[in-house]
């Protein structure tokens, strides 16, 4: 499982020109569900996701997690994340979960931020959205959960 998180100011999705979800300071972060993916890597993507200190405490330096700076959490599917780019000039997505698979451990993601974190927004699986984001810093990092043996 993939999440491309970055620190931001404040982010939003909008769904046929309608805001659906919004935070203000915090992390947004793109979801990327692969095959053989499970609610173990979810579970683990979150953890470090929640813990990943990329936000500055009173000397500058990055030591703060989003719970501890008071951030929003933005969770956006990307299918796209999944993508295969080791050749040629168009992506693969053999190494994407299912669409079934994406959109349940997705949701189930979302759900286990929401028992755990507050503000928690999300966007919807499928839909074709638009992601508005200002990134602070810029910060940006990419973290992957890998299934036991690969």
């Amino acid at each position: 499982m993939i999440g491309l998180l970055q620190r931001v100011t404040r982010a939003s999705v909008d769904i046929d020109g309608a805001c659906v979800a919004e935070i203000g300071h915090g992390l947004l972060v793109l979801v990327g569900v692969q095959r053989n993916d499970s609610e173990r890597e979810a579970d683990r993507l979150l953890e470090r996701l929640l813990g990943y200190r990329v936000f500055p405490d009173e000397t500058g330096k990055m030591n703060r997690d989003v719970r501890t700076s008071g951030g929003g959490l933005l969770l956006v599917p990307q299918f796209t994340l999944a993508a295969d780019t080791s050749s040629g000039t168009r992506p693969g997505f053999s190494t994407a979960a299912e669409p079934a698979v994406g959109r349940r451990l997705f949701e189930y993601m979302l759900m286990r931020a929401d028992a755990c974190h507050a503000p928690v927004a999300s966007g919807r699986f499928g839909a074709d959205m638009q992601v508005m984001l200002v990134n602070d810093g810029p910060v940006t990092f990419s973290l992957e959960v890998r299934p036991a043996g690969y």
